[in-house]
């Protein structure tokens, strides 16, 4: 089939990633979101990622002002599910609660026209489960975009056991026309990436735990021995403390083993309010947000 057409279900940091970058694909997209100021919030961080871009120029893989204006107009906010009927595509990214989800999903059921496909952006939970509250579960999927969506090239395309090959296809075509780089991947928790990422981060934590080193000695270790982009720590603060507890939930759950619990400074952590970058605290003090300072735990 194809995609001329995208709905997105949240304009939340990830939801308002993914709208820009199939606007940026030439997709005409509307955003769905239950109140006005959370389209004003999105579209804001739209509005500034697409300056930057400007900024870049084309010759450095940015694009012009034309080109800004013609994304721009290709973005549509709503706050009426119906306003989603005619979409091919429908990709949900609210909040991280399958109860929520799978109301969203029910509701638009019986809305979006039967042969679209719907996308769950979820990085955690079962995207089988998620399906089951819709009649299309031969065409349900799971996109799991990274952040910044504009900047990461990766999308993980998650199949379940129901979903048909056609739409697998068409789901991994339409990655790669967003610019990114798609894998596919079963639907098994954690997909690809967390499934090995998690386990890294939570070993990061215990090794503290036990003495091994400090969180800037970890990090740097981490960094200028392997080669990482930030050390386990850093990247903890920018995931969100409360996001990798609430994974670690979710994969125990699933696998049941040791590698996959929460360290029990983690759930301090978390239990303090200290999520990281967002919350301005977490293994690093982010008041200067170009000079974090380590926190004493």
């Amino acid at each position: 089939m194809q995609i001329k057409n995208v709905g997105v279900l949240g304009c939340g940091l990830m939801g308002s990633g993914i709208a820009q970058v199939a606007a940026q694909a030439g997709y005409d997209v509307t955003v769905l979101e239950a109140e006005q100021k959370a389209l004003d919030k999105g579209f804001a961080g739209i509005d500034a990622s697409l300056a930057k871009f400007v900024e870049r120029g084309p010759e450095k893989g940015g694009i012009t002002a034309q080109q800004k204006d013609e994304i721009r107009a290709r973005l549509k906010g709503t706050q009426k599910k119906e306003d989603l009927a005619g979409c091919d595509i429908v990709i949900e990214a609210i909040i991280e609660n399958i109860d929520e989800k799978k109301k969203m999903y029910a509701a638009l059921d019986s809305i979006v026209k039967p042969d679209a496909i719907f996308a769950t952006n979820t990085s955690s939970i079962s995207v089988t489960e998620l399906m089951t509250a819709t009649r299309r579960v031969d065409r349900f999927i799971g996109l799991h975009f990274f952040n910044p969506v504009p900047l990461m090239k990766l999308v993980e395309v998650v199949r379940t056991i129901a979903t048909d090959d056609a739409v697998m296809d068409t789901a991994v075509e339409f990655g790669k026309k967003l610019g990114k780089v798609p894998v596919r991947t079963s639907d098994k928790a954690g997909f690809i990436v967390n499934r090995l990422l998690v386990p890294y981060l939570l070993d990061a934590i215990r090794a503290y735990e036990e003495g091994v080193g400090s969180v800037p000695d970890i990090d740097n270790a981490m960094k200028l021995g392997c080669g990482y982009p930030m050390g386990p720590f850093t990247l903890l603060d920018f995931v969100g403390l409360d996001t990798t507890y609430y994974i670690t939930h979710v994969m125990y759950d699933e696998f049941k083993e040791r590698r996959f619990a929460s360290p029990p400074l983690l759930k301090r952590l978390v239990l303090a309010g200290w999520y990281g970058k967002k919350t301005g605290k977490g293994f690093y003090d982010w008041k200067d947000p170009k000079n974090p300072v380590p926190v004493k735990l």
